[in-house]
């Protein structure tokens, strides 16, 4: 037989094998397609298709497929999550041990972060199908509310006090701050505000002044609880939300010196701030030692005692009644101990990582003219990025101590509700970005 006849006879089975496959293939597509409930025998856009000789009259358009959201961002908060969750238990593991909370078990605040956490995923799954138009119309609520909220927490038989501070309102299940709504309240409206006051944002009393009473009024309540770290996260910010809006850079400097004079003017005329002040310029003193500068001299302890690769998890001795709300304040010190630097430093990544992915969906969604969508998200990464830098700071002995927890990791259920809440309306703006960006509609 020759070259020729052979080639012939081999060409001719190929197309035979490929015209059955193909067949095959079709009628596999085709039956996918008439589960998904789409007939591909319908439509204005379905066009006839010849395959090796054999027509299929006509095959549906179907939609380009879109991943919804930022899925590495998502990831990133459920490791913090999980690995909150794993380090408040390992840090009250001993809790019963003490007298004033010796009738709780060993899981009580396992239990209680974990049951926050469900009720955070599950709020915040619903703040993911509000839409952002929506968030924008009802943020001058919101703020309202927040400071109704924050008045309650002030009148008696009300307001819940623990250590000297009245800042939680009691729901039976859990604890409500409302601070932490006045975070996300302030950040909704400072954004809505700079859309409104865009064509203004050059004159100082019509673009800047009205914020800056908003600010002050929600700053003396707070200060009454009293939570001047609640109100230094907020007044940063708005003051952010100015300077990411377009406010004049002058306006803006001169804003930040107001502040920092009132923040300084708030330390100097109150005898226990100034003491936290000195306390950290000198924690291992006779006078701070076992006063004002306790709980940072034994957080360094902790740090000090984890070296590269920690003691290992659970192993921790500080989290034995020497370090005071090692599973809220000063979680990252227990991580320290228990992990030593590497766990620190891998911390500090994510949050840092964070903060630059969700200052990103933002910018991304002010380049798309999504001013309000924008200007939340990046509001988001400066709450997140500010209030762990703040945390990590006290912890590690940078800055003084201030009562802020870690987000998403430390124990409390308002915080890490609303921190979910806060991400959650990020993933919708990334949403909505990759939903325009494939030519689809709000």
């Amino acid at each position: 037989m020759s070259v020729g006849s052979n080639y012939t006879q081999n060409k001719a089975s190929q197309q035979s094998g490929s015209g059955v496959g193909s067949s095959l293939f079709l009628k596999v597509a085709d039956w996918i397609s008439t589960l998904l409930g789409n007939s591909p025998k319908d439509g204005p856009d379905a066009l006839p298709v010849r395959v090796h000789g054999r027509e299929f009259s006509r095959t549906a358009a179907s939609p380009v497929g879109i991943k919804g959201f930022d899925q590495p961002l998502l990831w990133a908060v459920v490791t913090l999550l999980l690995c909150g969750l794993v380090m408040v238990y390992s840090a009250s593991i001993a809790m019963p041990d003490n007298p004033h909370t010796a009738h709780y078990s060993q899981t009580h605040y396992l239990v209680r972060h974990a049951f926050s956490l469900t009720v955070g995923f599950i709020v915040a799954l619903l703040a993911f199908q509000i839409p952002m138009d929506v968030w924008e119309k009802y943020a001058p609520h919101i703020f309202v509310g927040s400071l109704v909220l924050i008045g309650l927490v002030l009148m008696p038989f009300i307001g819940k006090g623990v250590n000297g501070a009245r800042r939680w309102i009691a729901l039976g299940v859990m604890n409500f701050q409302p601070s932490e709504l006045a975070k996300l309240g302030v950040l909704l409206y400072a954004a809505n505000y700079m859309v409104r006051k865009m064509d203004v944002k050059e004159k100082f009393f019509r673009s800047v002044a009205p914020m800056g009473i908003a600010v002050a009024l929600v700053g003396f309540l707070l200060l009454y609880e009293p939570d001047m770290g609640a109100f230094m996260v907020i007044a940063v910010i708005a003051m952010g939300i100015l300077f990411l809006g377009g406010v004049n850079a002058r306006m803006f400097f001169l804003i930040a010196l107001v502040l920092v004079f009132a923040f300084s003017l708030m330390i100097y005329f109150s005898d226990w701030r100034r003491e936290r002040i000195f306390a950290y310029l000198d924690p291992w003193g006779d006078k701070y030692s076992l006063g004002k500068g306790y709980q940072l001299s034994h957080s360094l302890i902790a740090l000090g005692r984890g070296e590269i690769f920690g003691v290992g998890l659970g192993g921790s001795v500080e989290k034995l009644h020497w370090l005071p709300e090692a599973h809220t304040d000063f979680l990252l010190a227990v991580i320290g101990e228990e992990f030593g630097f590497v766990g620190v430093f891998t911390i500090i990544a994510l949050f840092m990582w964070l903060t630059r992915r969700i200052m990103y969906i933002g910018r991304q969604a002010i380049a798309m003219d999504r001013v309000f969508s924008g200007l939340v998200a990046q509001g988001v990464g400066i709450w997140m990025g500010f209030q762990a830098f703040i945390n990590m700071g006290v912890n590690l002995g940078a800055l003084p101590t201030k009562g802020l927890t870690l987000p998403l990791m430390s124990y409390g259920g308002s915080a890490i509700l609303l921190n979910l809440i806060a991400l959650a309306i990020v993933l919708r703006v990334d949403y909505e970005n990759r939903l325009l960006m494939h030519g689809g509609r709000l």
